[in-house]
């Protein structure tokens, strides 16, 4: 029987696949509750895909369960994974990365709409230096090790590719905090130019353009 929204809307859809795991009812009930706090926060979310994934390689034993979450809406994508030693881990893990995205770019849409920057409080900036100092002991995680045949450098091991319609520089902005990434590829809609967005330090952002030589 399909779940209702408190709104009388009908709830997001949920698809939840394990690649070599098998994924008990219990633990898809833990799914399906943590993903209903997600939707409240972004009612335009339609379609959650979650994907469990065990890593066989023995370096990754701390961190050999990742989950990864892909949430579409009304024309945008908000994406999130985690790896911790036991797959309810990493599913908080990542679902707490994915409200931390979309509150964010709530709150962007906000002052975007409100013509002027809100200066952080001493508590958000707190906050946001114990994330990036706790983010930044984490082994980075090479989510294609097992795809790799040869462990050489400088491999290319995965070619993506997305449709090139321009947005604005905001909406590049909200893009890349929903996908979680450090920057966004996008075809800016004032100069028709390849141009990249990016993260700075100063929890700021940076603008990439390419000219003509």
């Amino acid at each position: 029987m399909p779940n209702t929204s408190p709104q009388g809307r009908d709830a997001a859809q949920v698809q939840i696949t394990g690649r070599n795991v098998e994924v008990p009812e219990h633990f898809a009930d833990r799914v399906n509750d943590k993903l209903s706090k997600v939707e409240r926060l972004d009612p335009s979310l339609t379609h959650f895909v979650v994907l469990l994934r065990h890593e066989n390689n023995p370096r990754l034993e701390d961190r050999a369960e990742r989950v990864e979450i892909t949430a579409t809406g009304s024309g945008h994508v908000a994406r999130a994974e985690a790896a911790e030693d036991s797959f309810y881990a990493a599913l908080e893990s990542a679902v707490g990365k994915m409200e931390r995205s979309l509150r964010k770019v709530k709150a962007r849409r906000k002052i975007a709409q409100s013509g002027h920057r809100v200066p952080k409080s001493t508590g958000e900036i707190a906050a946001e230096l114990a994330e990036e100092a706790e983010r930044s002991k984490e082994p980075p995680a090479d989510p294609y090790e097992d795809q790799v045949e040869f462990e050489e450098p400088g491999q290319i091991v995965r070619t993506k590719r997305h449709p090139g319609k321009p947005i604005s520089v905001d909406d590049a902005l909200s893009e890349m905090e929903l996908v979680g990434h450090d920057f966004f590829l996008f075809v800016n809609e004032e100069t028709k130019r390849p141009s990249v967005v990016y993260r700075r330090h100063a929890y700021d952002y940076g603008l990439i353009e390419l000219t003509e030589a």
